[in-house]
């Protein structure tokens, strides 16, 4: 008996101390979400990559409130449908913030769900006002984005329009995506209330790869120039058979032209191709060490690479200015404050906007968009 009793003691310690031994801390889900697959994968490839870097350069420095990070990655193929599949998916398995997604058409309906998900959302590349102005008016408090907005990036492209081609003939080009059309009439919007008129205000669609009737219609309006609110695939193979038409018209276009795969799909035909983006983040001082690490695993860390780095670094910093993941806590830590990010610093608006952001001018030229300085001016 005397045995037995020792023995259900000293089981009863064991368990004791066992359970007295704290657990060890639980990793913390994040996700990237984008176009992994499809006509826009150079895009989802970005965010990807962007993600990876940050997650792993954090994981390196001790995590996020002393938990170490593990990436999820959806893939939305641009698809609002998918992307609302995508973000259920992501809830489901719990995921404490998302930094995605890369097009505005899947942006706005994940949004929602992320909303009643309590899940933070950081866009790196979607554009269209309606994500955080839509978020704002619904009382939502979870919708960020680390870019600029179409209603500034047209501005500047609009005004720049009617200044240099007063009296000229300019088609504005539109694929009825919610960024894509987005742009176009913010674009045109601008330039009206400069003064300019367009000749031609034209929809194609998604995925189409024969443009020759568009082609022919603009050749038989004199058009000099044609700007187009869409992503690289369709806007590659427009200036390609613009140019084997005989169309010399000057092509003009948004950020979403902002990855080398444009000039592959292009070739020469895309020299002198004008679009508007930020400063090259690849030359923000605060980006060097991360680019050339990005450059030494042979990447380029171009387009939206760095603005999924730099929303994943303020979602992490306000994590720990807050010490909790609670999306009340974190959005209150965001808005109306400063993050030094990759990019510089983002200064924040009570609507989860970048009020600092800026758009610049850039040309295509041998293979390469490069910024010309002072062009929008």
């Amino acid at each position: 008996m005397n045995r037995i009793a020792f023995g259900l003691i000293g089981a009863s310690a064991f368990a004791a101390a066992a359970f007295a031994v704290p657990a060890m801390a639980q990793d913390i889900t994040i996700a990237s979400a984008g176009p992994m697959t499809g006509q826009y994968a150079a895009f989802g490839m970005q965010l990807r990559r962007g993600a990876e870097m940050a997650v792993a350069d954090i994981n390196a420095r001790g995590g996020v409130l002393g938990r170490k990070l593990k990436l999820e990655i959806g893939d939305d193929a641009c698809d609002p449908k998918q992307a609302v599949a995508v973000a259920n998916q992501l809830a489901t398995k719990k995921v404490a913030f998302v930094a995605g997604h890369f097009c505005s058409s899947s942006s706005i309906p994940a949004s929602q769900i992320y909303n009643e998900s309590g899940i933070l959302q950081i866009t790196p590349a979607s554009t269209n006002p309606r994500l955080t102005d839509e978020a704002a008016a619904k009382g939502w408090n979870n919708v960020f984005r680390t870019c600029g907005r179409d209603d500034a990036q047209g501005t500047i492209a609009g005004q720049w329009l009617a200044k240099n081609y007063k009296g000229k003939k300019v088609a504005v080009i539109h694929d009825k995506s919610t960024y894509g059309k987005g742009l176009a009439d913010e674009t045109k919007k601008a330039m009206n209330a400069a003064g300019l008129t367009e000749a031609m205000y034209e929809a194609i669609t998604q995925g189409d790869k024969d443009f020759t009737a568009l082609i022919s219609k603009m050749k038989a309006g004199g058009i000099d120039v044609i700007y187009h609110g869409g992503y690289h695939t369709e806007g590659g193979l427009i200036v390609r058979q613009a140019r084997e038409q005989g169309l010399r018209a000057v092509f003009v276009s948004g950020d979403a032209l902002v990855d080398n795969e444009y000039w592959k799909i292009t070739g020469a035909a895309g020299q002198g191709t004008i679009m508007t983006f930020a400063p090259d983040p690849r030359k923000s001082q605060n980006a060097k060490g991360i680019v050339e690490k990005f450059k030494a695993q042979g990447y380029d860390p171009e387009g939206y690479t760095l603005y999924t780095y730099a929303a994943i670094q303020v979602w992490a910093a306000a994590a720990e200015k807050t010490k909790s993941l609670d999306v009340n806590k974190l959005s209150a830590a965001i808005r109306g404050n400063k993050f030094t990010t990759v990019l510089g610093d983002l200064q924040y608006d009570k609507k989860g906007d970048v009020s600092n952001a800026k758009y610049v001018f850039y040309i295509w030229d041998n293979g390469e968009y490069k910024e010309v300085p002072n062009m929008g001016s």
